[in-house]
Parts: C-alpha cells; structure tokens; sequence
C-alpha cells in the first residue's frame, strides 16, 4: 500500500484528535496505517521565514510544516483564501476583495508550498489535498515533475457558473484544478455546478463521472464528509464531561424548551436571520415566551476584518432587543455566547436541547447537524431545524427543512418541532442515525481514496 501524504492548510492534532473531531481521527487513522506524512502551514507568521519543511514524526507518521511571513499570509490566507474565495464561494460577491496583487500572492504561495513538499515526496506516494487553500497546488506539483496520483477535495460548496466568473482569473483556477486526478466535492449539486462551468464555460466534455478538458481528463465525483456517529453518540452519553453539561443545562432549563445553535462566528451561518426567527417565534406565538429558551454559541473568527467586526455587532444589537423587549426578571428569552466550547460539553449540551437550530444561508455540509443529531437520546430524541442550503440537507430530509431566508417559515417551523410528537421524533431520528451510520467519516475517507487509486496514472502539468 502506498503511503499517504495529506496536505491542508493546518495540520494536526495527532495526539489528541478525537477531541479535535471526526475528520481529524480519520485523517489520523489512515496515515497511521499507511506510514503517512501531514504537511502544512505552521499556523506561524516569521520575518526571517526559510522555505524548509520543519519535520515532527509521530509514532508511525511524519508532521511537516512549513512558516509564512507577513506578506505571504497577508495575501494568501487573510487575503485571496479569505477574502476572495470564502466570501465568492458562499455567493456573497458583494464582500469579495477582487484584489490581483491577493491572487498572485495566492499562486506565489501555492507554488511555495508544492516546492517545500516535492523533495519529501516518494515516487509511489498518494497525496490528498484539503480545499479551498490549495486550489492551484496539484499543478504547481505537476510543474516541478511530480508524477504520483493526486486527489483534491473541497469542503466549502462550488459556486454556479455565473457566480464564479466574476473572479479574475476564474479560468485559471479551473485550469488548475484538472492537475488532480480526482475532485471530491459534498454534494452532487456541487459536481453538477462545476460541469457546468467546464461544459459551458471552458468548452469541455463529460462522460459520466469524467470530466475531459485542457488536454487531461479528472474523476469529478460526490463525497459527503460525514462524523464518527457511533463515537459521538457515545461521548454524549456516558462522558463525564458530557454528563455534566446535559445535568447542568437541564437544571438551569427548569422544563423549558431549549433550542440550540452553535456555529463559528460567521457571515455565511446565517445567525442574525436565525435570531429575526426566534424573535418572529415569541411574537406570533405568545405561549412560548417563559417556556423556551434560545442558546446561540458562536465562537469568535477573524475578529480582525471588518465586515466580521460589523457582524458582532449587529448580533450584539439584535440579541439586547430581543432580550429587552421580551425579557422577565426570571426568563433570559435568548442567551448568547461568543466564546467556543469543547465537544465534549457541545455533545452533552446538544443532547439537553429539543431543537437543534442550523440554517447557514450557505454551507458545504454542515457538521453541526449531525452531531446535533446523534447526540439525542433514541427514546426521547430532539428535532433538527436545517436549512435547505446546508450540504447536509441532502443526506438529512428527515430534518425539518427550512429557507433561512423565509423569517416566518423559520418561526413556524420552530413552533412545529416544539409540539412534534414523541413517535414522530422517533421515527425521524432512527432515519437520520442510519444514515449517519451509513456514510460516516471513515466511509467518506475510504470511498474518496479508493476512487484515487482506482484512476492512478502518471500525471502531467495543465498547461496555458
């Protein structure tokens, strides 16, 4: 078996990954069993950077990262990443920074990355790519001569096509991406934008899974990332810590209601809409008011762009109106938090909640959903509210399906959940549990590299 050599923008953990989550065990198992090596940024930003691999082995695989310097990081991560294709990618094109001197930085850095990796690279290696970071990576691979079967997979949804070619330079990066051999997205409806983009825009051809065009041809196909359900299930049941925050939050509920959110702090989860809902909620529905509660935990991200800056502030603003307005001297209607919590407590936390509440406005999968989920008790299992925009809800129709941006349809919806009756709740959960159980993390890990091997060949540059 070859070994695997797995690039993302972070690496690790390695030690304690199944506190980091399911993707981090699933990575971690897979280098493990290959002899692997993890390669990417260091999370450091250094003046006097070298374009050296600094090595750390870990039992049976290898940790390899590489330094930015301020300008590197400033164009590649916060710049073009960050501020070009995260806010593009998610359809907000009014917040993308069409900056050229980010997409160079973009390509100079990517090139970097392939330069520092090719040297540790073995001649029968597979290496699997991480998003939205790396999108012209496999070519500057295949430039300096790399030949080995190369996969990439994007976390974060594929635009349409209309949407994508206000990027400059839009061509270039699909030009790119057919240096891989295999493109995983999260959903079909991801694959399907991207052939259209090729077809329509580039002029290529499909057949089936096959995408042909710049004189070489991709595997393009669906790889919905997925969680350790069983782990997790587990950890909300019997781990100490778990235990402890479904005791504590029960006894703070007092019987009410609790719904539930938890999202990192940003424009794409579609929270300020959330919060107009749950406001709608009380005003349509006076007797929910003292009887539910409203938990919104969203961790503070990028705390150093403005448009993140404006965010908080809106939702500090929309959350003191809801408060004060329906607010009693022993009801606090919506509680929120904007410092992260360990999955552990999350797991125990999720399972004290009645309703799960996940409407991005835009998301590649979603994985709050499904913890969410399998963190519920079988016999007296909560309701998950999803947005129809999250990947997820393709694999999850026995969740309450909403649009994030119908207020009243979200408030009612709400209100649905809250007197939804025990065996209907049943019934959705051990639909929802099955299919967690079928396409969970490790199957999602095995599908995506056996559909690598199965397309290994010598690769060459795209050229033009």
């Amino acid at each position: 078996m070859s070994r695997l050599v797995v690039v993302s923008n972070r690496v690790g953990p390695v030690k304690d990954a199944a506190r980091a989550g399911g993707l981090a065990v699933a990575l971690v198992e897979a280098l493990k069993s290959r002899g692997g090596l993890w390669y990417g940024w260091s999370g450091k930003v250094d003046e006097h950077v070298q374009d050296q691999a600094k090595i750390e082995n870990v039992g049976s695989l290898s940790l390899a990262t590489v330094d930015l310097s301020a300008e590197e990081h400033e164009e590649y991560y916060n710049g073009f990443a960050n501020r070009c294709l995260w806010p593009l990618f998610h359809y907000r094109i009014d917040l993308t920074a069409f900056d050229r001197r980010y997409y160079e930085g973009y390509r100079r850095v990517n090139a970097k990355f392939a330069r520092v990796l090719h040297p540790l690279l073995k001649p029968d290696d597979t290496i699997w790519v991480h998003d939205y970071h790396f999108l012209a990576f496999g070519n500057e691979l295949r430039h300096m001569g790399a030949e080995q079967s190369i996969g990439f997979f994007l976390h974060i949804p594929f635009p349409a096509r209309e949407v994508l070619a206000a990027l400059p330079h839009h061509d270039a990066m699909v030009r790119g991406l057919f240096a891989y051999d295999v493109l995983g997205f999260q959903t079909e409806q991801d694959c399907e934008r991207f052939r259209d983009y090729v077809v329509r825009e580039a002029h290529g051809r499909a057949e089936g899974d096959r995408l042909h065009c710049f004189g070489r041809t991709v595997t393009v196909r669906a790889f919905p990332i997925g969680i350790d359900a069983e782990g997790f299930a587990r950890m909300a049941e019997t781990d100490k810590d778990a235990r402890k925050q479904y005791e504590k939050a029960t006894k703070s509920l007092n019987g009410r209601t609790q719904i539930v959110g938890v999202d990192r702090l940003d424009y794409t989860k579609g929270i300020a809409e959330r919060f107009h809902a749950y406001e709608r909620l009380l005003q349509d529905y006076p007797e929910t008011r003292r009887e539910v509660s409203y938990l919104q935990i969203a961790a503070t991200s990028r705390g150093d762009v403005q448009e993140y800056r404006e965010m908080r502030e809106e939702l500090d603003g929309l959350s003191g109106h809801i408060n004060g307005a329906y607010g009693e001297f022993d009801w606090t209607p919506l509680r929120y938090l904007n410092r992260p919590m360990a999955r552990r407590s999350l797991s125990g936390l999720y399972r004290a909640s009645k309703i799960g509440f996940v409407t991005p406005l835009r998301d590649g999968m979603n994985l709050v959903a499904k913890e969410y989920v399998a963190a519920q008790d079988p016999e007296d299992p909560g309701v998950l509210v999803l947005s129809r925009f999250a990947g997820a809800s393709y694999q999850m129709p026995e969740a309450i399906i909403v649009n994030p941006y119908d207020i009243k349809g979200v408030a009612d919806a709400l209100q649905i959940a809250r007197y939804m009756s025990l065996q209907e709740r049943r019934e959705r959960f051990e639909a929802l549990m099955a299919g967690l159980r079928r396409e969970d993390v490790a199957n999602w890990r095995d599908e995506f590299l056996s559909a690598l091997a199965a397309v290994a060949r010598p690769g060459n540059p795209v050229e033009g």
